[in-house]
């Protein structure tokens, strides 16, 4: 079978989607073999050359801050829902942990860079915005304050990164459980 005959460069127009391509790409090669995948690997499942990649992320955490940012962005839109509770919020964080484990590790370590620091704060708003609805809808005990929830979201996803993915599933469900118990009106 010949060869395919290569994509025509579309230029700048095709930025965004290349763009999208590689953070999912990223995603897939990265939650299947590791943080420490080569860069090549996304590119090649992205369908782009190695120079669109560094065109779009410099350096291998900027990659996983796309990512994070998606994810961020995620709970921020699950979190305006008018039916969003904390328990469901810790639905979504739970499923993005399990297929995120990678990135959270990659950027645990880089507490100081400004563009780990923004996600940090976005999360924090979120955490106060879904505790002000909780306690408006007494569905929160009253000793629980926003940056418990802070907490209780950045242990499941750290431990959630920590253990072997055989048991992720079962960890994520007891620790729900076990913040639902103390956390509940």
């Amino acid at each position: 079978m010949p060869p395919a005959a290569p994509k025509p460069n579309r230029g700048p127009s095709a930025g965004p989607e290349n763009r999208r391509a590689l953070v999912a790409a990223a995603r897939e090669v990265f939650g299947a073999e590791g943080f420490t995948a080569p860069l090549s690997a996304v590119a090649k499942r992205a369908g782009v050359g190695q120079g669109s990649l560094y065109r779009h992320f410099p350096d291998r955490l900027s990659l996983a801050l796309a990512v994070l940012d998606e994810n961020v962005a995620e709970l921020e839109a699950h979190a305006e829902l008018p039916e969003a509770t904390l328990d469901s919020l810790l639905d979504v964080v739970i499923d993005q942990a399990l297929v995120t484990t990678p990135f959270v590790d990659a950027i645990l370590g880089e507490g100081d860079d400004p563009r780990v620091a923004a996600l940090g704060t976005r999360l924090d708003a979120l955490a106060h915005r879904l505790h002000a609805r909780e306690v408006a809808a007494h569905r929160i005990a009253e000793h629980v304050e926003a940056d418990d929830i802070l907490m209780a979201v950045s242990m499941v996803g750290a431990t959630l990164t920590h253990i072997p993915e055989s048991h992720r599933a079962d960890t994520a469900a007891r620790a729900k459980a076990m913040f639902r118990r103390s956390f509940s009106r």
